[in-house]
């Protein structure tokens, strides 16, 4: 396995681990269900660990693909460039996370404002994470961009 199908591997779960996350902390919150938030922390943290592998064989794919005819250097760049965003924002995110699990299994007074901080951070990664997968898709999906013929 190479690094271009690793990580076709690895690059949905970030994308999908924040929405999942998202929905769960949502639900959580209104529950007031510490269980039910506690899992979503895990999966931000998660889907921050699966960022820090996208972004590392990020590289390595595009060493393999930035020469095929349709794609160039440009196209890349730009997703390469929004990916190091969100995967800032998804890092803190995940720190976050790991910080609001810590508060809630310690019963902290502060848990509660530590779960709003997690899901503004990862509404914020929601946001930048579809500018992320629409760009790393239009890479190989030449059908979807906006300067497509139809």
């Amino acid at each position: 396995m190479n690094d271009a199908h690793l990580h076709m591997v690895v690059n949905h779960f970030p994308i999908i681990g924040t929405f999942l996350g998202i929905g769960i902390l949502i639900a959580g919150m209104i529950l007031k269900n510490d269980s039910v938030k506690n899992t979503a922390y895990v999966l931000f943290i998660v889907a921050a660990i699966f960022g820090a592998f996208s972004m590392g064989t990020g590289e390595g794919a595009e060493e393999m693909v930035e020469d095929f005819p349709n794609i160039g250097k440009a196209i890349i760049h730009e997703h390469e460039e929004l990916a190091e965003k969100f995967a800032l924002v998804l890092y803190v995110t995940g720190v976050f996370a790991l910080i609001s699990l810590g508060a809630a299994i310690k019963k902290f007074l502060l848990a509660k404002i530590f779960s709003f901080i997690t899901l503004i951070l990862a509404l914020i990664s929601g946001i930048i994470s579809i500018n992320v997968g629409t760009s790393g898709g239009e890479i190989r999906h030449t059908e979807i961009r906006e300067d497509s013929a139809v």
